[in-house]
């Protein structure tokens, strides 16, 4: 299962990526903002269209339809 970014570039756990637009934080007051950098993702067993990532002390889970490998 190869998980791709929005630019068709594959994806690996530890990979960093950046946000390509701003995302609203579901049950949160927060917006992620356009080119976010998230590093050390986590790969989703299962689910080719997402990952995790670290958010402050929270996980949050993204779709990779909204993301860009940096």
């Amino acid at each position: 299962m190869a998980v791709r970014d929005s630019n068709g570039n594959e994806l690996r756990a530890g990979d960093a990526v950046a946000v390509t637009k701003d995302l609203r934080v579901k049950g949160s007051s927060e917006t992620l903002k356009r080119g976010t950098v998230f590093k050390n993702i986590r790969l989703i067993e299962g689910d080719a269209e997402a990952i995790e990532c670290g958010h402050g002390r929270n996980t949050v889970v993204l779709q990779t339809c909204f993301l860009r490998k940096s």
